[in-house]
């Protein structure tokens, strides 16, 4: 049995690595979602125009990995603090959101958002946005951190931190650290 749930914590590059790390999760889709404009492109998200966020779908495995434990390595390994904004990213595309896809997810994401707010001395600004229309991203953004974000300056400073975070903070988690 597959669920699924839709998340923005800015780049979908880095979120999609360290989403393919943790144990129970089948898929990480990049894609782009919130927004007024159809089909858009990543040239035209990245503009900061279409009101798009970059995010991810992710498919996972509920036996495995229960929907608030998934939501608590979220706001682990983004900061949501930051309106709009990831590192040197900036723009609504990139903002920290939650696409919920029914009244049940909703409430698991209202709890994960209340307790990240528990253990943060800023306020969180991650919203919990109607689930939208979902458009996949172009296929060379999917499974970027595998096929070419070895390679890119920007995945190199900003993915392994993230990593290292999912790795030490979630190590049960981590399909890398139990593997080690």
């Amino acid at each position: 049995m597959t669920d699924y749930v839709t998340l923005a914590g800015g780049c979908f590059w880095c979120t999609e690595a360290v989403f393919k790390d943790v144990i129970g999760v089948q898929s990480a889709e990049s894609g782009y979602i919130g927004g007024q404009v159809p089909n858009p492109t990543y040239k035209q998200v990245c503009g900061g125009d279409t009101g798009h966020a970059e995010a991810i779908r992710i498919g996972f495995d509920p036996e495995q990995l229960k929907l608030g434990d998934l939501l608590d390595i979220f706001f682990a390994t983004h900061d949501a603090t930051t309106l709009n904004r990831q590192g040197n990213d900036v723009g609504t595309q990139y903002r920290s959101a939650m696409f919920p896809a029914d009244d049940a997810q909703k409430a698991e994401m209202q709890a994960a958002l209340e307790r990240a707010q528990a253990d943060s001395p800023k306020p969180i600004v991650t919203t919990i946005e109607p689930m939208d229309t979902w458009y996949e991203a172009e296929g060379y953004h999917q499974d970027y951190w595998e096929t070419s974000g070895r390679s890119n300056p920007y995945c190199m400073a900003v993915i392994p931190p993230k990593l290292q975070k999912l790795r030490k903070s979630f190590a049960a988690r981590s399909k890398a650290a139990v593997n080690a």
